[in-house]
């Protein structure tokens, strides 16, 4: 990304957080803060079918350009209190230590495209929406994450499973009729496209990744296990439905059309891995909706019924030569 881009995109920033310190209340109450930021965003290249072009490589892919990439790792555990314990244990050669939460920041030092790598390819999807909606309109996720590059890091094998559960509807599916809903109000003082969706980005990558599992756990609602409780829906095609099924009472809205997700409900997105519907779920985050990714999509769901899309081995790449 040119150099003035950035400087416009660090001002504005700058200037969020100065306006943040300094809220009124002479916000113009007609200005509809929604509408101002998606018109700001389908005008600049920013609707989701931008955002989701070209977004992830393979690690197989990556490690023949790695010198042509600015790799940035974001396993910022403190389990042994001593910061980046994983990074310092193995990470692909190159790569820089970085955070979902600092991320944008960190950005300034790339001097090439950036790829993102967290444990799984999950939360990465977080930090490459926040990347691209940021004017790094390249950046993009390592596949699998740290999982696909080493077995030493490997988060995927345990948490793929075949669950026959009571909550999935066998193929060929019954997805439910699409509604139309109200769009979600922004909580801002800002009036002008540019500002609100820095402060967006700001708060997404504030508030985490954010994550739902298929079952329940000890203090966790499971989205399979009580589809109910939330407003589902399965990214898929249309034919992948008929071929698999889907959780019970679920919609199908792909391509993604605001109108017809509730603002009301938490919206979980599931697709194949939870890398593609952790892009989604930032995306809407972003716009206001209360929304979470179902934690490893249908691998955790389906996984053995699976035809593709699946999980299936890391690489073991050398940590220093990447060979």
């Amino acid at each position: 990304m040119k150099k003035w881009m950035k400087f416009v995109l660090v001002i504005a920033v700058m200037s969020v957080i100065f306006v943040a310190g300094c809220k009124d209340d002479t916000t113009d109450p007609d200005v509809n803060a929604f509408e101002v930021l998606t018109t700001y965003m389908d005008g600049n290249g920013m609707t989701v079918t931008d955002l989701l072009a070209g977004w992830i490589i393979v690690p197989d892919s990556l490690v023949q350009v790695l010198d042509q990439n600015y790799v940035m790792d974001i396993r910022t555990s403190d389990k042994d209190g001593n910061g980046v314990v994983d990074y310092i244990d193995g990470h692909v050669p190159g790569s820089v230590a970085s955070s979902l939460g600092t991320i944008v920041d960190d950005a300034a030092l790339a001097d090439n495209p950036i790829v993102v790598v967290c444990y799984t390819g999950q939360a990465a999807g977080h930090a490459v929406m926040a990347l691209r909606l940021s004017g790094y309109t390249d950046a993009k996720v390592l596949k699998w994450g740290m999982s696909g590059w080493h077995s030493d890091f490997d988060l995927w094998t345990g948490n793929c499973a075949q669950l026959d559960h009571a909550n999935w509807v066998a193929a060929p599916g019954l997805i439910a009729d699409t509604e139309v809903f109200d769009y979600p109000e922004i909580d801002t003082n800002l009036e002008d496209g540019v500002g609100i969706l820095a402060e967006r980005v700001a708060a997404l990558l504030d508030g985490g990744f954010k994550g739902i599992t298929a079952l329940d756990g000890d203090t966790t609602i499971g989205a399979l296990d009580n589809p109910g409780d939330f407003f589902i829906n399965n990214y898929w095609a249309a034919e992948d439905v008929v071929t698999y099924g889907n959780i019970d009472g679920a919609y199908r809205i792909k391509p993604l059309v605001l109108e017809n997700l509730d603002p009301a409900g938490i919206v979980v997105t599931y697709c194949w891995t939870g890398q593609t519907s952790s892009m989604v779920t930032a995306y809407l985050t972003v716009l206001g909706y209360d929304a979470k990714s179902l934690k490893f999509g249908a691998n955790s769901m389906i996984y053995d019924a699976l035809l593709g899309h699946k999980w299936s081995a890391s690489m073991d790449y050398d940590y220093d030569t990447g060979e």
